[in-house]
């Protein structure tokens, strides 16, 4: 049985502008019950997008609206689809309700894995809340507005050889490879990046997009999507979890002239 969260699912900034950013893997709490059956490892919940929050936090400046969970992606993963089906088709991945972490250990005990009843469970109780609030969200700004812009915030340790092979970009931009938003804005988006020096970066490389993005990126109703994936080295230790306050404020830099780029009017 799944264990009803005890903390609130998620925290909601709103903010003025036309912009919501979602952290859907920022959140580390794990209930007891559901510790109990994992393996000591996993307890830590070592695959959460460290301190993506923090690194974002910026952006309440300028109006943007800001969406957190709580609990750890190892209880429901919020940027999986409901029925599971896999984002990259033959590639290693992690599901819904992961069992094995990136590091390619189990998160569970054996015999302890969630059962059909308990992702059933996890999906009501802790991803449609998250879900319903995007959503609403969404329709809210767009209606204040008459577009809204999705921005997808995630990290990652730099080398996970489970997920993929050698080391990846330091910001990795996705836009479900065009489908998520106009062509303007991933060209905006582009010359940033471009016009910088300090970090690597691919578009539409190994990560494209997760469900969230190329779910509800769907710009010929107003609505654009963009999902960037950060490696963890350039604002925190990967192996302590530490936050690096003068790698981040460097980094923020860059994060802050891509989400004001978001804000400019399409045909820039």
């Amino acid at each position: 049985m799944t264990p009803h969260p005890t903390e609130p699912v998620y925290r909601l900034h709103r903010g003025t502008a036309p912009l919501l950013i979602s952290l859907p893997h920022d959140g580390a709490l794990i209930p007891d019950a559901l510790a109990a059956r994992m393996v000591e490892s996993a307890r830590r919940a070592p695959d959460t997008d460290w301190h993506v929050s923090r690194l974002y936090a910026l952006a309440r400046a300028f109006g943007a609206s800001i969406i957190v969970p709580s609990y750890s992606r190892y209880v429901v993963d919020l940027n999986r689809p409901p029925d599971d089906t896999s984002l990259y088709p033959g590639q290693n991945t992690t599901g819904l309700c992961p069992a094995v972490q990136f590091s390619g250990e189990a998160v569970y005990l054996d015999g302890q894995a969630p059962t059909p009843e308990d992702v059933a469970e996890r999906v009501e109780l802790y991803w449609r809340p998250y879900h319903d609030t995007l959503v609403g969200e969404l329709d809210r700004i767009r209606g204040e507005h008459g577009r809204a812009v999705l921005w997808e915030g995630h990290s990652i340790r730099g080398e996970v050889p489970f997920l993929f092979e050698g080391r990846l970009p330091d910001l990795n931009l996705g836009t479900a490879a065009g489908k998520s938003c106009l062509p303007e804005l991933q060209a905006r988006l582009e010359r940033i990046l471009g016009a910088q020096s300090d970090y690597e970066w691919v578009a539409n490389g190994r990560f494209k997009g997760g469900y969230i993005t190329r779910h509800y990126g769907d710009p010929e109703i107003g609505v654009q999507a963009v999902q960037l994936e950060i490696s963890q080295r350039n604002y925190m230790d990967e192996t302590s979890f530490a936050y690096d306050e003068s790698k981040a404020v460097r980094l923020q830099v860059v994060i802050e002239a891509l989400l004001r780029a978001t804000l400019a009017a399409d045909d820039a």
